[in-house]
């Protein structure tokens, strides 16, 4: 293994994270869901300045309508299905558009903790980290899987971005802590075993649950995790334009906008085409 190289790979990718925070005064966006496996859609936000965009198989699944899913919520429960050569042709078509200096990281079928055992293997890895990735997007629930996986991630120059869920969530996606001195000690173990950046799920919004301001027990829990690490902070799910600068407030880095877009995106287009079915010429 050529450690040095890996090396440089995650320094650079990094780096650009670190850019994205400070040029945001302390926070940035990661653009998720259409606009991370859509290559058109990847551009156009990158154009207006986002730098970190993650393609990941949920939305894939979701995107491609497989087996027919058209929620979020079915595509998690065949995600896994979804081969890791689809996400590495995803993700090179995002990287071929939006250019070297944006960050990307993928979800894969394995990253999380599925619902049937994927075994990622040397070659998984190999492919995601040559196809432009710069990190892998992981939702595993222990420390154990945890920390195997980000060793063989960073054996191949990917950082790992992992997250902090509840043992209530719709689905595990995250190891689970419930109160803020729970998430301050579970934090601080992911970032011992070496993972580049922490996240906490933030409340779901599949199935039309109405995002909201933050609730207070969801406050304390992510402000735990932003005053327990060092590296960069992430919040996913329920962000939309409402409750935005509520979680800005709370200190953390990277707000994780999916839904949010895709849903704006939806309507856009339908806007777009009711505007052509229902032109009326000019006599």
């Amino acid at each position: 293994m050529i450690t040095n190289d890996m090396r440089q790979k995650m320094d650079k990718s990094i780096s650009i994270v670190h850019k994205a925070i400070e040029e945001g005064g302390g926070h940035t966006i990661l653009s998720t869901g259409i606009t991370g496996d859509d290559a058109r859609l990847a551009k156009a936000v990158v154009d207006v300045g986002v730098k970190l965009v993650e393609p990941n198989h949920p939305a894939l699944a979701l995107a491609r309508g497989y087996k027919g899913v058209t929620t979020m919520h079915d595509a998690e429960q065949v995600r896994h299905e979804i081969r890791v050569e689809q996400m590495a042709e995803a993700t090179q078509g995002v990287r071929n558009v939006v250019g070297k200096d944006i960050y990307i990281t993928v979800g894969i079928p394995g990253g999380f903790t599925e619902v049937v055992p994927k075994i990622l293997t040397d070659e998984d890895f190999i492919l995601i980290s040559n196809c432009g990735a710069d990190g892998l997007h992981t939702h595993k629930s222990t420390l154990y899987d945890l920390e195997a996986l980000v060793k063989k991630a960073h054996e191949f120059g990917l950082c790992v971005d992992a997250y902090i869920g509840l043992p209530t969530d719709l689905h595990t996606f995250g190891i689970s802590a419930q109160t803020p001195e729970e998430v301050a000690k579970v934090a601080k173990q992911m970032e011992e075993v070496g993972t580049d950046m922490i996240g906490m799920m933030t409340g779901m919004s599949y199935e039309g649950v109405k995002a909201g301001e933050i609730h207070p027990q969801l406050k304390e829990r992510l402000c735990a995790l932003v005053e327990t690490v060092k590296v960069p902070t992430l919040a996913e799910g329920g962000i939309n334009l409402t409750n935005f600068q509520a979680f800005v407030d709370t200190g953390v880095n990277i707000l994780v906008i999916g839904t949010s877009i895709d849903k704006m995106v939806e309507k856009a287009a339908q806007d777009v085409v009711l505007s052509y079915l229902n032109y009326k010429p000019q006599a």
